[in-house]
């Protein structure tokens, strides 16, 4: 009986032990993507206030912030484990994404109801990720074995954003950016279930996913807002 006591003790501990670096790793998660959504904010603002007139003038801008920002996403993959190198990189990272949305807040401020519009999609998007975290905590379905799914959706749509950039169709962006926006969501869900199981080595990798997941429903949401906004 002593021995049953003391094995249950053990496992009691442990349980308490881990449940507390759960709470940890959350709790850091969480910290470090309120902050990347911080950088990226910056990077958007001096996007706009700084460096407009580059992204006007010239696409080669844009494009070379975006392998510049590729890049730190792949170094910081590589680098996720040493601190405070990761940081660097992550801030790096979220501030370079922000310069590079640049080029379409400009075009969406350009419209006469523009700046309302960015701001009608940064709260969609903050309501329906908060709406969507809260209700993959708390449901007993498990979406995180939908990886496979989910990416092979996000492969197509990259694929058919690659076609649309030739044929320039409105009503395939328009389509694009609703399926982007179903798929993002989703991702929510996913990542947020893989966050507090403890599926991530490290919060950075957490805290990446879940901002990638909100600016890309901002930027859906954005498109599709401007488009009916246009017409």
């Amino acid at each position: 009986m002593s021995l049953y006591d003391r094995d249950y003790s053990r496992s009691k501990e442990f349980e308490n032990t881990r449940s507390s670096e759960l709470s940890i790793f959350i709790k850091q998660t969480y910290q470090l993507f309120a902050a990347s959504l911080l950088a990226a904010t910056v990077g958007a603002y001096v996007g706009i206030f700084a460096l407009a007139s580059f992204f006007i003038q010239s696409q080669v801008t844009f494009w070379i912030l975006f392998a510049v920002e590729i890049g730190l996403l792949f170094a910081l993959q590589w680098k996720k484990r040493e601190a405070p190198l990761n940081l660097v990189l992550l801030f790096g990272f979220t501030f370079c994404s922000g310069l590079t949305l640049t080029p379409l807040l400009i075009s969406v401020l350009a419209l006469p109801a523009g700046g309302i519009i960015i701001a009608q999609a940064f709260a969609l998007t903050t309501v329906a990720f908060a709406g969507l975290s809260v209700f993959a905590m708390n449901t007993k379905k498990n979406f995180t074995v939908m990886g496979k799914a989910l990416f092979i959706v996000l492969i197509v749509i990259v694929a058919a954003s690659l076609l649309n950039l030739f044929f320039q169709s409105s009503i395939v962006n328009l389509a694009i950016s609703a399926v982007a926006a179903i798929l993002f969501s989703f991702y929510i869900l996913y990542d947020t279930q893989n966050i507090i199981r403890g599926n991530y080595e490290t919060p950075i990798e957490g805290a990446v996913a879940l901002y990638l997941d909100f600016v890309n429903l901002f930027v859906s949401l954005l498109n599709i807002l401007r488009s009916f906004n246009s017409r």
